[in-house]
């Protein structure tokens, strides 16, 4: 038995045919959305005036700034593995502390 699968992508806003996914981000945050042409260029209209005024990023990651490893002292390591060890978390004395259980230490 033969089968044929036809995917019609639909505009989010209005449900037109033939849309095409748009990708955008604001604030850290990314956004996809599926417009038809006619939207596409509703949206690019309303944002030229920003595009123009502002300034093109690398386009690496979108999301917020995370701390890394040279955010912090020396010293805020030691309070670091000190804390890790007394919540139970698995964090060796010498080396590099785990993103997961910086990022916890970040959060409590």
């Amino acid at each position: 038995m033969a089968r044929t699968v036809v995917t019609h992508i639909t505009d989010d806003l209005d449900g037109s045919k033939d849309a095409e996914e748009v990708r955008f981000a604001l604030q850290g945050v990314e956004y996809s959305i599926d417009l038809s042409k006619k939207n596409r260029a509703a949206l690019e209209k309303a944002l030229q005036p920003y595009i123009e005024a502002g300034s093109k990023t690398s386009g690496r990651r979108a999301a917020g700034r995370r701390k890394s490893t040279s955010d912090i002292t020396r010293r805020d390591l030691k309070d670091v593995r000190a804390w890790a060890k007394k919540q139970g978390l698995d964090v060796s004395d010498r080396g590099r502390i785990p993103t997961p259980i910086l990022e916890q230490y970040d959060n409590r």
